[in-house]
């Protein structure tokens, strides 16, 4: 039994709020978004996998552990998960993490929450071992023995925020949830992060959202609710990067 994991599940608070409306897409399935889903990674929830689909988008699973390349895909999403409990197959999968390297690299639109964010770092290190992961995002994800951010968040984004929907509302209270035994060290001081914290730990207990050419890492857990349609928002945003 992994207690971590059940913490995680048990102690993740829901965030109160309606429902957000059906935004039918009434064009075609224009859009591809790869998905990590895999032992590492899997914490997503359903509604917000409908919502893909409802804004045009084929949902393509890939998995970081197993598999070689990406697929065919205009964008990518890596949801929450334990990388910290895969540190040596993910290590191992070096052609995988050069694939995703390559792709943000290449200006490919991707989004990253928590493990996610953890798996785009030079490395991971919990438990007295360290392992190479993609190397993106300029810092060591170091797994502690007690939670770092746990809760509530509550952002504002940047005007540098990289989806415009998001970006035009600068003023916006964004309410989102954060669970994470990670915080990043020696991350680099020019690093960009669009995310305001106004309640909440997030990276450093101030900011969080790092940004890199096309790709957003968060802390923050987001939920597809009428107050915060964060999928439509991502999704324009792949659509606009083709």
């Amino acid at each position: 039994m992994n207690i971590d994991q059940l913490l995680h599940l048990t102690a993740a608070p829901a965030v109160v709020a309606p429902a957000v409306p059906d935004l039918e897409y009434s064009g075609p399935m224009d859009l591809r978004i790869g998905i990590a889903r895999d032992s590492a990674f899997g914490f997503y929830y359903p509604d917000d996998l409908a919502a893909f689909a409802k804004a045009g988008v084929e949902l393509v699973p890939f998995d970081t552990l197993q598999d070689s390349a990406l697929p065919d895909v205009d964008g990518l999403f890596f949801g929450g998960g334990f990388p910290e409990s895969f540190l040596k197959e993910l290590s191992a999968n070096s052609t995988m993490r050069n694939a995703v390297r390559s792709f943000i690299e290449a200006d490919g639109p991707v989004y990253a929450e928590c493990g996610g964010l953890m798996y785009l770092c030079r490395t991971i290190r919990w438990g007295g071992q360290q392992a190479d992961m993609v190397g993106v995002v300029p810092a060591d994800a170091v797994v502690k023995a007690r939670p770092v951010g746990r809760g509530y968040m509550v952002f504002n984004a940047a005007p540098n925020h990289p989806w415009p929907a998001i970006a035009a509302r600068p003023d916006k209270a964004y309410r989102v949830h954060e669970f994470h035994y990670s915080q990043l060290e020696n991350l680099a001081e020019d690093a960009s992060l669009v995310l305001q914290v106004k309640r909440g730990q997030g990276i450093d207990g101030r900011l969080d959202g790092f940004c890199y050419r096309n790709l957003l890492a968060t802390y923050a857990h987001q939920r597809q609710v009428r107050d915060n349609p964060w999928v439509n928002g991502f999704v324009d945003f792949v659509r606009a990067c083709r």
